[in-house]
C-alpha cells in the first residue's frame, strides 16, 4: 500500500511502514503540512495491526533541514495542538518499533526527532546539528532531556548551547546512530533491519519497548509541553525576529543588542 502527501511519501509493504521525506529541492525542509502528515502516518500506523516497524528516511544527500522557515514564519507554532507538535507527541508515544535511516544534513527537528527512534543508520555524510540557540529558541522535542541524557551533560551542552554540527562517527560515539555505512547503503540497511523486526512477533516488540521506555515517556512529554511553551514565546522575542530576518536577508544575526 503506497500514500503521497505532496511531499511526504508513505509505503507499507508485508508489516514495514516506510516514510520518506520527499522535498529534496528543498532540502526536506519540514512545513506544517508535512508535519501534520507524518503525525497522520504515525497515528495509522500505531492503531493498524498489519504494520509492526516504521522506517523514517530522507534522500541519500540530505535528511532534513529542519523547518521550512518561510513556512514557519507564516505558520509559527504558538500553540501546542501546532502540527509539529502533534507530530512529537506521535513520535515519542509510538508504540511500535522506529527505524531511521539519516544520510546528509539532519538540521533542528531533522536530529532531535531520532532520540525518539529505536534503530538509527546513518550514512557516513551525514551531518547532526541543533542549532536553536543560534536562532534565538530553545530545544524542542524533548531534546533538553534527552540529549544529556544519551551524550552526557557537557558534550550536550556543547551540541545545544554552539549548535555546532557533528558528524557520523561522533553520532556513533554518543550512542545516537547505532551503524555508519556508505550513503548509497543507508536504507537498505534501515529496511533490512526493519524487516527481521517485522518477522518478530508484535506483542513481544510492543512490550519490550514498553518496558525499555517505562518512566520516561511521561517526563519526555512534559519536558516537550515546557519547551513548547518556552519555544512559542521566544518565537516572538527580539533574539528570534532578528535571527530569522537576517537569514531571509541572508545575513549574519546582530544579537548585540538582545
Amino acid at each position: 500500500m503506497s500514500t503521497a502527501h505532496s511531499d511526504i511519501l508513505v509505503h507499507t509493504e508485508t508489516g514495514v511502514t516506510t516514510v520518506t521525506f520527499n522535498r529534496v529541492e528543498r532540502k526536506n525542509s519540514l512545513t506544517a503540512a508535512m508535519y501534520a502528515a507524518l503525525a497522520d502516518a504515525l497515528e495509522a500506523a500505531s492503531t493498524d495491526s498489519s504494520v509492526r516497524v516504521v522506517v523514517l528516511q530522507g534522500d541519500v544527500t540530505v535528511f532534513s533541514a529542519g523547518n521550512d522557515i518561510s513556512d514557519f514564519l507564516q505558520q509559527p507554532p504558538v500553540t501546542l495542538d501546532a502540527p509539529v507538535f502533534r507530530f512529537l507527541r506521535a513520535i515519542a508515544t509510538f508504540p511500535k518499533p522506529l527505524v531511521a535511516a539519516v544520510c546528509g544534513p539532519a538540521v533542528g527537528v531533522g536530529t532531535t526527532l531520532l532520540f525518539h527512534c529505536d534503530l538509527v543508520y546513518a550514512g557516513d555524510n551525514a551531518a547532526f546539528s541543533m542549532p536553536f540557540v543560534n536562532l534565538g529558541l530553545c530545544p524542542e522535542a524533548g531534546s533538553s532531556l534527552l540529549v544529556p541524557q544519551m551524550m552526557g551533560y557537557h558534550r550536550a551542552a556543547e551540541a545545544l548551547l554552539l549548535g555546532e554540527p557533528f558528524m557520523a562517527e561522533a553520532a556513533l560515539e554518543v550512542g545516537l546512530v547505532n551503524r555508519v555505512v556508505p550513503p548509497t547503503e543507508c536504507n537498505a540497511i534501515a529496511q533490512a533491519q526493519a524487516r527481521r523486526l517485522a518477522a518478530k512477533p508484535l506483542s513481544a516488540l510492543i512490550e519490550t519497548k514498553r518496558l525499555l521506555k517505562k518512566g520516561q515517556t511521561a517526563a519526555v512529554l512534559e519536558r516537550m509541553a515546557e519547551e513548547g511553551t518556552s519555544f512559542g514565546r521566544m518565537l516572538a522575542e527580539p533574539a528570534a525576529r532578528e535571527a530569522f530576518t537576517a537569514f531571509m536577508e541572508k545575513r549574519r544575526p546582530d544579537f548585540s543588542a538582545v
